[in-house]
């Protein structure tokens, strides 16, 4: 269903309005396409306290062109290094740089902080660089205007320029307010063809047939993956249709079957490096008036099926070495939501799986495993909720509106890429900087 709201505020009678009785006013988003691949301005690179970061190399190959005096024009992207920020002295070195300039940003720009992990040894530098956190989240709830403010913990600049290239890009939209941890000793993996990251490798999906899950095996695929279209035997048709349209294959089976793993490992004899497990239902109802079978259907579907499926595909070999699995979460796993406790359940769930298994998977079979979190997302299944709650969920972030399909896309096409090696055990939440949860 049609975003009203977002259509009115875009015109000039909605502008006066909504700016005189001080209602959200949601910005049109930059999101990626062929014409628009990147974003409309330079980036500014700022420091706060001193740095051992070689970041010039790797700003200049994430897309906008480094312009070190760019703060006095309109920087679509700010890069600020404060890994080196210990103590609460050399945090005002953040205040110090980005005062200035923040107000300058392009509208949907970018702002990205650079980050260390925290020293257990100093708890100087712990807190201070744990204040980074707060900071970022509070001021992506502050810009306005589409740009987005995200923390990037890492040690190594090398290892994280697959996730500085997707947030400093238009792929990352609808992501704001995350801290990603580029930690992993698994390094980063150039691919020969930085437009087609995924030339040449399998990616399966399950429920893919409509939805997140089509949005996702299209992006896979425009990134060059030959991918498998998963889906029930119900969406047949449709698994069929959008295989053949991506030049894939359709698999039609009943993810929850005791066998579904071992199904799936039969039909790619060849092997498989990327599974995205993106199935999913509701079924919702509060806890007092939630038969059994409610309960379980969800459970089985959006976590059960997940763990038995990795395991299996996992102890089959059918991952190579160098595979990714993403898993989808949701922020109502995160927050928790009235009538959703066996969907939050299920998809805390995840949350536990990924950060259980990550460590584990990346270490025996070279596998890195993260997740995604959606907030509000404009499908069908959205439209079908009422009215208010719709529109609550659509104005309760930071961008004021909904995502896309194509947001959770391209976030799964991010952790997919052969170079993310370093991002794992992550959950990432594609929601606009939810005002609910963490």
């Amino acid at each position: 269903m049609p975003d009203r709201y977002l259509s009115f505020t875009r015109t000039a009678p909605g502008r006066f309005l909504t700016r005189r009785l001080g209602l959200p006013q949601p910005a049109a988003l930059h999101r990626w396409s062929p014409d628009r691949s990147a974003l409309d301005g330079p980036l500014l690179p700022l420091t706060a306290g001193p740095s051992a970061l070689d970041l010039a190399p790797v700003l200049a190959r994430t897309g906008p062109a480094v312009d070190p005096a760019a703060g006095a024009a309109r920087p679509a992207a700010v890069v600020l290094d404060a890994t080196g920020v210990r103590d609460v002295d050399t945090l005002a070195g953040v205040h110090a740089a980005l005062h200035p300039v923040v107000r300058s940003v392009a509208p949907s720009g970018r702002i990205v902080v650079l980050g260390a992990p925290l020293d257990p040894a100093d708890h100087h530098q712990s807190a201070a660089q744990q204040a980074l956190e707060g900071f970022t989240r509070s001021l992506g709830k502050e810009i306005g205007g589409g740009r987005t403010v995200n923390l990037v913990r890492l040690t190594d600049a090398g290892a994280a320029e697959s996730t500085l290239r997707f947030l400093l890009s238009p792929r990352s939209a609808y992501v704001s307010g995350q801290v990603i941890d580029v930690l992993a000793a698994a390094g980063p993996v150039p691919p020969a063809d930085p437009g087609r990251p995924l030339a040449g490798r399998t990616a399966l999906v399950t429920g893919a047939a409509r939805g997140i899950g089509a949005a996702v095996a299209e992006t896979l695929a425009r990134d060059g993956a030959r991918v498998v279209v998963l889906d029930v035997p119900q969406a047949a048709q449709d698994a069929r249709r959008l295989a053949d349209r991506l030049g894939g294959t359709a698999l039609t089976l009943d993810i929850t079957a005791a066998d579904a793993g071992e199904r799936i490992a039969a039909e790619l004899p060849g092997g498989l490096d990327v599974l995205v497990h993106n199935a999913g239902v509701t079924r919702d109802r509060r806890l007092v008036n939630m038969p059994a079978e409610r309960w379980s259907s969800v459970l089985d579907v959006n976590l059960a099926s997940v763990l038995r499926t990795t395991d299996a595909l996992l102890a089959e070999g059918t991952l190579r070495p160098g595979g990714r699995i993403v898993a989808t979460a949701s922020i109502a796993g995160l927050a928790g939501n009235a009538g959703q406790t066996n969907y939050g359940a299920s998809k805390a769930g995840i949350v536990g799986l990924v950060r259980s298994l990550a460590p584990r998977a990346l270490a025996e079979h070279g596998v890195t495993v993260n997740a995604v979190a959606p907030g509000f997302i404009e499908t069908r299944m959205t439209a079908a909720v009422p009215l208010f709650i719709r529109e609550a969920g659509r104005r309760m972030n930071s961008l004021a509106q909904g995502g896309l399909p194509v947001d959770v896309a391209e976030t799964t096409a991010w952790l997919a890429d052969p170079a993310s090696g370093a991002v794992n055990g992550q959950v990432v939440r594609v929601c606009g900087q939810s005002l609910l949860g963490a």
